[in-house]
C-alpha cells in the first residue's frame, strides 16, 4: 500500500510545472530530480544572455566611458570621441586592424572599430591607402544585429566623417544607406545616435559632392527613410552659401523641396518648409529685389519664379508656406 502511495506521489510530482516543483521543494525542504536535458539548455541559455560584454578595449589613462544598459546584457561600454586615447602601437594596430574587423568575435570587432576611431583622431593619414577596406568592413558592422557592435559602428562612422571629409566620397554610398537605416529604426539609442552620425556627414562632407548622393533617398520607398534624408539635404544646402545654391541651380533645389512638402511624414515636409524659407532668402539676394512702381516690378519676384519653375498645384503650397512665414515675420516685428 505505501509502495502504491509512493508512486503515485512521484506520479503527481512528474505532473507538476517546473516551477511548481521549485516552489514546493523549497518550501517543504524536499528534493526534486534534476531535469538534466532542460538544465544544460538553460545553462548555456543563461550565460548567453548574463555574459558582460566590453565594446571597448582596456581604456588608457584617463580615458572614460558612457554607460548603456541593453536588454540581456548587464553592461555595455561606449567611448566618447574626445575622451578617447592616442594609441601606444600604431603601426601594429594598422597591422591587425583589417582582421580584427573581420573577426568572428564581436568584442574584437568593437575593439578594432575603436582603434578606426583613435587612428581617424590621431593618425588620419596613416590609414588614407586602406580607407575603402576598413569603410566597407565598417557597413558590415553597420548591418550586425549585435546593438553593441551596431552602435559602436555608428560612432566609428562619425569619427570618420570628421577626419576624412570628402575622401569619403567613393565609398559613402553604403555607408549613407545604413545610417539611414538605423537612423529610421525604433531602437532609440541606435537611432539617436545614427543621427548624429548623419549630422556630422552633413558638417563635414562638401555639399557639393554629398547632395547627389542623398537625392535618390528622397524617393525612397520607406517613408522614415525619406524623412532622415530630406532633413540631411536641409542642413546641407545652406552650406552651399548664395553662389553655390546658384551654381547648384536653384530651380532644381525648389522642385526638390516642393516635392517633400506633400510627403506622408511630419519630418519631411518641416525639412521641406525650412529649405523653402532659406531658398527664398537667398533667391532675393542674389535678385537684389527692391520694391519700385513700375508695372514690372513683379517680374522676378519669388512668386513669378516658382510658378514658371513648378506645377501650378506645387507653386501653390511652395507660395502657401513661404508668405504664411513671412507674414508671421511682420506680425512678430
Amino acid at each position: 500500500m505505501q509502495e502504491v502511495m509512493s508512486e503515485n506521489a512521484l506520479r503527481d510530482l512528474n505532473t507538476i510545472p517546473g516551477s511548481e516543483k521549485k516552489n514546493e521543494s523549497s518550501s517543504k525542504g524536499g528534493f526534486t530530480k534534476p531535469y538534466i536535458g532542460t538544465a544544460t539548455e538553460n545553462l548555456e541559455e543563461f550565460q548567453k544572455k548574463n555574459s558582460v560584454s566590453l565594446v571597448s578595449p582596456p581604456m588608457n589613462g584617463n580615458e572614460t566611458a558612457n554607460t548603456v544598459l541593453e536588454t540581456g546584457i548587464p553592461e555595455v561600454e561606449y567611448i566618447e570621441s574626445e575622451n578617447l586615447n592616442d594609441l601606444e602601437d600604431v603601426d601594429t594596430s594598422l597591422k591587425t586592424l583589417l582582421a580584427g574587423l573581420e573577426s568572428k568575435d564581436w568584442v574584437l570587432v568593437c575593439e578594432a572599430l575603436n582603434n578606426v576611431r583613435r587612428i581617424s583622431i590621431f593618425h588620419k593619414d596613416a590609414m588614407l591607402d586602406i580607407l575603402g577596406d576598413v569603410i566597407l568592413l565598417v557597413v558590415k558592422s553597420l548591418k550586425n544585429p549585435r546593438s553593441a557592435v551596431c552602435k559602436t559602428a555608428i560612432m566609428t562612422s562619425a569619427d570618420i566623417f570628421n577626419a576624412y571629409n570628402d575622401h569619403i566620397i567613393d565609398s559613402l554610398d553604403p555607408m549613407l544607406l545604413q545610417l539611414l537605416l538605423k537612423s529610421s529604426q525604433d531602437k532609440r539609442f541606435v537611432c539617436e545616435a545614427a543621427e548624429r552620425a548623419l549630422v556630422a556627414m552633413t558638417k563635414w562632407v562638401s555639399p557639393v559632392l554629398l547632395l547627389p548622393k542623398l537625392q535618390p533617398y528622397l524617393k525612397h520607398k520607406n517613408p522614415r527613410i525619406r524623412a532622415k534624408t530630406s532633413t540631411c539635404f536641409c542642413r546641407s544646402v545652406p552650406r552651399l552659401g548664395v553662389d553655390g545654391i546658384k551654381a547648384y541651380g536653384i530651380d532644381k533645389l525648389i522642385q526638390i523641396a516642393a516635392s517633400q512638402l506633400s510627403d506622408q511624414l511630419p519630418e519631411s515636409r518641416e525639412a521641406a518648409r525650412i529649405l523653402l524659407l532659406e531658398l527664398q532668402t537667398v533667391y532675393e539676394k542674389f535678385h537684389d529685389l527692391t520694391p519700385t512702381v513700375s508695372e514690372h516690378s513683379d517680374m522676378g519676384s519669388w512668386e513669378n519664379f516658382c510658378q514658371s519653375k513648378l506645377s501650378p498645384l506645387s507653386a501653390q503650397a511652395v507660395l502657401r508656406v513661404t508668405n504664411i512665414a513671412r507674414e508671421g515675420l511682420v506680425l512678430g516685428s
